[in-house]
């Protein structure tokens, strides 16, 4: 996140707040929400403030979790090495660098070859669906019925992009060896198959939509948190703004460009899995920007993070620089963050009346 000093300070206050500020709960339990990132309510009842910090915590640890392995942190496995794992390096640079040196801008995340098109003839393939795009929109909109059209065909499609592990969207040889033995943390919950599942489930005819215009975190959840956990709702908006609009003009090796458009496809697609539509939005562009390796890698870190390898981190965007990387894993995180808060703050506030 140091790569991107601005989110990152706007990052760390509103973290800082939600454990350590005043607040609807006590300090022990917040900590105990972040490390098991579950809450069952059953004995004890809570109070809606209380409730609302809770959902806020939940949220944000999620969509952490996201970020972090997405940043293709994860070890991946070595038959070669006595314990079975290898520390991940980009280049001649460990892990462990990969925020604290500048230079790292200039390493090249290109050394796994995939073998779907060469890196730079696919940055180029980028900009000119971009360009295409822009020339489009300004000679004719899409009409509300078409876009509607657009955004269930995502949205379906959405339900059938499997995760990384699953192998069907890469040669079955590329991920096998990245599969992660994670840690038996059964003893330590409930209901240790609980987990992600997919909005609605394959093959339904009609698949529920939440209209982001009949409640959206402007005009309604933020009213609602801020007011049941003062203040939050400012440090919350202010991190959604920050990264929503954060730019640097740069694609890889070009200056100059206007990204706008990727930033809200990304941010847009996460919120498609999750059944959010925006009907201002033509979600024909998020078919042109996102290729599907990236949209495999999106729903990967976005609903089965501890599922993301380095090598699927490298798969797409080849020519990017590593901190644009971050950034769109920034996206990611927040979009993600801001759909758990959507549906929890709606069910909230219908309870509320």
């Amino acid at each position: 996140m140091s790569l991107h000093a601005q989110y990152l300070e706007s990052f760390l206050r509103s973290q800082f707040y939600m454990l350590r500020m005043d607040g609807p709960l006590p300090l022990p339990h917040r900590h105990y929400i972040a490390i098991m990132k579950l809450v069952k309510t059953g004995e004890n009842n809570w109070s809606l403030p209380e409730l609302v910090h809770a959902v806020v915590l939940l949220a944000h640890y999620h969509a952490l979790a996201s970020f972090v392995f997405g940043s293709g942190i994860n070890p991946e496995r070595d038959p070669e090495i006595s314990n079975g794992f290898r520390l991940i390096s980009v280049n001649n640079f460990c892990v462990c660098d990969l925020a604290n040196d500048n230079s790292i801008e200039n390493a090249s995340l290109t050394g796994s070859n995939f073998g779907i098109v060469d890196s730079l003839s696919e940055l180029e393939a980028l900009m000119e669906r971009m360009k295409r795009l822009h020339e489009e929109r300004e000679d004719e909109e899409a009409s509300q019925e078409e876009m509607t059209t657009r955004f269930e065909k995502e949205k379906k499609e959405s339900l059938f992009v499997v995760s990384g592990d699953t192998f069907h969207s890469f040669p079955h040889s590329d991920f096998e060896d990245d599969m992660v033995i994670t840690s038996d943390v059964s003893r330590y919950i409930e209901d240790p198959g609980f987990g992600y599942e997919d909005f609605a489930r394959r093959g339904e005819e009609h698949l529920p939509t939440f209209r982001a215009q009949d409640y959206t975190w402007e005009n309604h959840g933020f009213s609602l948190v801020n007011r049941l956990y003062s203040d939050i709702g400012h440090l919350l908006d202010e991190k959604f703004r920050m990264v929503y609009n954060l730019t640097y003009n740069t694609m890889a090796t070009h200056e100059d460009v206007d990204t706008t458009m990727l930033r809200r496809a990304l941010f847009n697609y996460v919120h498609c899995m999750f059944g959010i539509r925006y009907d201002d939005y033509d979600y024909g562009e998020v078919n042109q920007l996102l290729e599907r390796s990236l949209k495999v890698y999106i729903k990967t870190v976005t609903c089965y993070p501890e599922r993301t390898t380095k090598r699927m981190y490298d798969s797409y965007w080849r020519q990017f620089k590593h901190s644009e990387k971050v950034h769109v894993n920034l996206l990611l995180m927040e979009a993600r963050m801001q759909a758990e808060l959507l549906y929890a703050l709606r069910a909230i506030t219908r309870h509320l009346t």
